[in-house]
């Protein structure tokens, strides 16, 4: 098990001598221009007759090469050139003052040609709703005068940085035939600076610098066909393919999957990371080319370019309608170890799976044989108990109505189904997280749907109480049929919960509650159940305070407390959040994909989200409970 000191070392370790790194970048220097339309009555022109597109704000970022430029600086590397070309329009002026307002060395590098249209992608944007997008400069001919610039500017930049990064952003950019042929030229007289090349259309022309791909372009680099979806060995395959034929490290970036990195014959994969919030692609791949080139370029291996590249893209997809970047302070918000996504394939297609000979105990990788459990952590909702069960069928009205507010009772079909998928969409990933932490989430929600005044937005405690209430309602009655003897604890509990946990507990096995749910709740349906002193005071649950995961506490105290290798623990539950800490943490993790209706047999919406989040065993229910106390070591 890696410790937090040792794997916090390797985050700032990568990010350190990049104050010291200088960088150069040479490509398509873009404008990201936002224009929000006004969605109010409609106006139409006196001479045409057509509606008029009325623009309310208007927003202008850095954009292609430039935003490669601002991902850099935002890194916090030591000195970034930014060589491209303008126009001589209004456009061409705001390129150049926002590379100045980032601090990017312009002077000498950036050529200004009168024949030159700057080139914008200009999205209209309803709402939260971006429109179809209006490029400019999408027929440019660079002239002699202008490429012998670039030419003198690169070379220059070649001699005096230690990276320099080509982008090619669009087919009649600056990277043309011509000057990738003289850019080669350049790379072979300077083998001691890196290059790396981020080109959509011809990384092929490009010799001796490292490539940054996708799948996609990828397979064409290989006049291999091209397919949607590419599996990982095949990526692999591609990644070691690239690299051989190279000769340089080949990074291949795969979406919600990650990244694989291949350097000679050694292909890395650095999984994906979880995501919760909505999420923005726009940008992705100048902050994963920016990080590469950052990292190779402070003397760094291409595995570490990887993992840090990984940790900056999933900080710029969560900023919406822009062009994104990370900084440190954001990258070490995230951690040394963030929420991977493991086994994607597996996970949607469970035709995959491996089972424990004549059960129902699927096995993901290979188990530990060194397993001498002495703790044992319970998830309660969905794991032991479902007492809450059909939670998410009051918490989707209540957040569906949250987030259209005055337009509830107006929305048409259209927006009304928009939100509820959204809505869904959103309760499905954050499922098994603390509730306040989901309300923070539909705090969020609502401010970015915009039909809700600023004002009348409550905060997560606010969107909680309201849910809470709804939801206590069911639960009491639950509640009142179990004291009155009409229903019995066993109605509400997982297949052979108790005769787990009463085997466990007779074992000396030390039993520990963890759940998202309010503390008090908690104990309170733990002792209606009839299994609270089983647990002997070791429940634990959510304090009111969204810092305090209760799950990772109880992970962390157990261990500090008794010295723990993770060997000696195992975690039960169905949601991710405590697959992913066990795993974190080096335990044992068996999620529970039960269906809660039945309180028996699969449900296989959640084996896939503990598969993703990276548990090593998986059972429908407690049925079968020899095998699974062999499976632990415990038979």
């Amino acid at each position: 098990m890696v410790s937090v000191s040792q794997e916090q070392s390797w985050l700032e370790g990568a990010l350190a001598p990049l104050r010291s790194l200088r960088a150069a970048v040479l490509g398509d220097f873009c404008l990201d221009s936002y224009w929000q339309l006004d969605t109010g009555e409609a106006e139409y022109s006196v001479e045409t007759g057509l509606p008029v597109r009325r623009v309310r704000s208007q927003r202008y970022s850095l954009g292609g090469a430039g935003n490669v430029v601002a991902n850099l600086i935002d890194l916090g590397v030591g000195r970034v050139q930014a060589i491209g070309v303008v126009g001589r329009d209004l456009f061409g002026l705001e390129m150049l003052r926002l590379l100045e307002e980032r601090g990017a060395e312009i002077r000498g590098k950036m050529v200004i040609d009168e024949h030159w249209q700057t080139m914008v992608y200009a999205k209209p944007c309803r709402e939260d709703e971006e429109e179809s997008r209006i490029d400019f400069g999408a027929f440019n001919v660079l002239t002699e005068k202008t490429i012998d610039g670039l030419i003198l500017a690169l070379t220059q930049a070649a001699a005096e940085n230690e990276v320099v990064v080509l982008n090619q952003q669009i087919p009649r950019g600056v990277s043309s035939l011509t000057v990738i042929e003289r850019i080669n030229q350049v790379i072979a007289k300077h083998s001691e600076t890196h290059f790396v090349v981020d080109a959509r259309h011809r990384p092929d022309l490009y010799r001796g610098a490292v490539l940054k791909l996708n799948s996609q372009e990828a397979a064409r680099f290989l006049s291999e066909p091209i397919e949607d979806s590419v599996s990982t060995e095949k990526a692999k395959e591609f990644a070691r393919r690239i690299a051989h034929k190279t000769g340089k490290a080949a990074f291949l970036t795969r979406g919600e999957h990650g990244i694989l990195v291949a350097d000679g014959e050694r292909v890395d994969e650095i999984p994906g990371i979880q995501i919760i919030e909505k999420t923005d692609p726009v940008g992705a791949g100048d902050t994963v080319v920016a990080v590469i080139a950052a990292v190779l370029g402070s003397g760094q291996d291409a595995s570490t370019a990887a993992r840090l590249a990984n940790i900056a893209a999933s900080i710029t997809v969560r900023k919406l309608q822009t062009t994104g970047t990370a900084t440190p302070a954001e990258i070490f918000a995230v951690g040394p170890e963030p929420d991977y996504i493991y086994e994607p394939e597996l996970a949607e297609s469970p035709r995959l799976a491996r089972y424990i000979a004549g059960t129902e105990i699927e096995v993901i990788g290979d188990l530990p044989t060194d397993l001498q459990i002495e703790h044992c952590i319970f998830d309660h909702d969905g794991t032991l108990s479902t007492l809450r069960e059909g939670w998410e069928k009051i918490m989707e009205p209540m957040m569906v109505q949250a987030v259209l507010g005055p337009r509830y009772e107006t929305a048409d079909t259209a927006l009304f189904s928009r939100v509820t998928k959204e809505v869904r969409s959103f309760i499905d990933r954050t499922t098994g997280i603390q509730t306040l932490v989901q309300m923070k989430g539909l705090a969020e929600l609502v401010r970015q749907s915009g039909f809700v005044e600023r004002s009348q937005i409550l905060d997560e405690h606010g969107y909680k109480h309201i849910f809470n209430r709804d939801l206590l309602k069911m639960i009491g009655r639950r509640m009142e049929k179990l004291e009155s003897g009409e229903l019995d604890p066993a109605d509400f509990q997982m297949k052979n919960a108790m005769l787990l946990l009463q085997e466990l507990h007779r074992r000396g096995i030390k039993l520990y509650l963890a759940s998202g749910t309010d503390v008090a709740d908690v104990i309170a349906e733990a002792t209606a159940m009839g299994y609270a002193d089983l647990f002997e005071g070791r429940i634990f649950g959510a304090v009111g305070d969204i810092n305090v995961e209760a799950k990772k506490v109880v992970l962390d105290r157990i261990i500090q407390e008794h010295g723990l290798a993770g060997h000696q623990f195992a975690t039960f539950g169905d949601g991710p959040v405590e697959m992913r800490e066990t795993r974190k943490c080096g335990g044992f993790s068996i999620g529970i994909a039960s269906d809660e209706v039945r309180r028996f047999g699969w449900n296989m919406a959640k084996r896939a989200r503990l598969v993703r989040a990276g548990a090593k065993l998986i059972v429908p229910d407690f049925s079968q409970l020899p095998a699974l106390l062999e499976a632990m070591r415990l038979a």
